[in-house]
């Protein structure tokens, strides 16, 4: 571990189950003076209830650290696919489109 130290490195585990993920359609971002909390949220179409599957709490100084990293990453993913359509922010996304189904 001391040699990680010195050399700027850190070891990082991911166990079987974080590696699996978890979905989100939705985010929910609330602040306080000390910190930010980001609910992720899975809601499916026709269905009035939706439950926070993952919640992460940081420091305002991490949560302007995610945002660098997450405009970077935006920025080199639209350099290989292409820009990303944009959405309403403010909007639910309560409408998946495509056919309803029918029995």
């Amino acid at each position: 571990m001391e040699e990680q130290n010195q050399n700027g490195q850190l070891n990082i585990e991911l166990s079987e189950e974080i590696a699996e993920g978890i979905y989100s359609n939705l985010a929910i971002i609330t602040h306080s003076q000390s910190e930010f909390v980001i609910d992720f949220i899975k809601i499916m179409p026709g269905v009035p209830k939706a439950r926070v599957k993952s919640r992460i709490v940081l420091t305002p100084q991490h949560a302007k650290r995610l945002l660098h990293a997450l405009s970077d990453n935006i920025q080199k993913f639209e350099q290989n696919n292409g820009k990303i359509k944009d959405t309403d922010a403010n909007a639910l996304p309560l409408h998946f489109g495509g056919p309803t189904a029918q029995a």
